[in-house]
């Protein structure tokens, strides 16, 4: 008899493609975690510089425009100074990682609403289901934030803040913070400004 060993019926190798080989590459050359984040922080310290033009303005053919060269020198050391420090880097990456998730899934949702309107209408959220709508990404933002900051223990604030709440739900301080929270959105919605209906002209009027 012929005895077959399992040995001799080997799987296949699995090989990386070329492009992820290459993306491999990128990440020991440092384009993740040195060149993308210096870019970022440099483009948004500039153009924050340019619009508020914090150095001053120099004028040039009866034109005022923002100082570029201090401002462009601002940000490079500020950049800089952001990718000298792993910590900071990781930061921004864990963060920046989660925030283009929520985008993702924002943009799947309008697409998903999407396919209840007819050809033409507009998708965008209006009124006050635009209000609502962002509240509740600025809130899930600032959760993300909580969580992508670390504290010492391999955990991170969001986990360190729940904890507290759950410790402390029946507490002074909690109660407080929670009315304090009521207080705020009672008084924002009485004091809302609403627009005052247009006086309907009678016909026959002007006189």
């Amino acid at each position: 008899m012929i005895d077959i060993s399992l040995q001799a019926v080997a799987a296949p190798a699995v090989q990386q493609s070329v492009f992820r080989d290459a993306i491999d590459f990128f990440f020991k050359l440092g384009i993740y975690d040195v060149i993308l984040p210096f870019l970022l922080i440099f483009t948004v310290v500039f153009a924050i510089l340019e619009k508020t033009r914090v150095f001053g303005t120099d004028e040039y053919d009866g034109k005022r425009i923002p100082k570029k060269n201090l401002n462009a020198m601002t940000a490079f050391v500020i950049a800089f100074l952001v990718i000298a420090s792993t910590k900071l880097v990781a930061l921004l990456n864990e963060f920046l990682a989660n925030v283009v998730m929520l985008l993702i899934l924002i943009v799947m949702f309008l697409l998903l609403i999407g396919s209840f309107y007819k050809e033409g209408e507009d998708v965008a959220l209006t009124g006050g289901l635009r209000a609502w709508f962002t509240v509740i990404v600025l809130i899930i933002i600032i959760l993300i934030f909580l969580h992508a900051v670390p504290v010492e223990g391999g955990s991170n604030w969001l986990e360190v803040g729940w904890y507290w709440l759950a410790s402390n739900w029946n507490t002074n301080a909690v109660g407080g913070i929670i009315l304090l929270i009521v207080v705020i959105i009672v008084m924002a919605l009485i004091t809302k400004d609403r627009k005052q209906p247009k006086a309907k002209s009678e016909p026959g009027g002007g006189h």
